[in-house]
């Protein structure tokens, strides 16, 4: 898992960094700060975090997670 974040939609609002401190963080009033990599005890918060965001800048990418095989169903 990776955060990208789009810094030129993020409009300072914060609402991130309330809810996952950990791993974001203001740098002044309006620059965001952020590591894009964090751990699996932090997803919730993250996930939360994206969605909170009222600018839709923050994007959780999955794609580096092993996929799960979904076996057909026959019947």
């Amino acid at each position: 898992m990776r955060l990208v974040v789009d810094l030129n939609r993020c409009q300072g609002f914060a609402q991130c960094v309330f809810l996952a401190p950990d791993v974001f963080a203001l740098h002044g009033e309006e620059a965001l700060l952020f590591s894009p990599r964090f751990d699996e005890a932090q997803r919730d918060r993250v996930e939360k975090a994206a969605a909170a965001c009222p600018v839709q800048a923050i994007l959780v990418d999955y794609s580096d997670e092993p996929t799960k095989r979904v076996e057909p169903h026959v019947g």
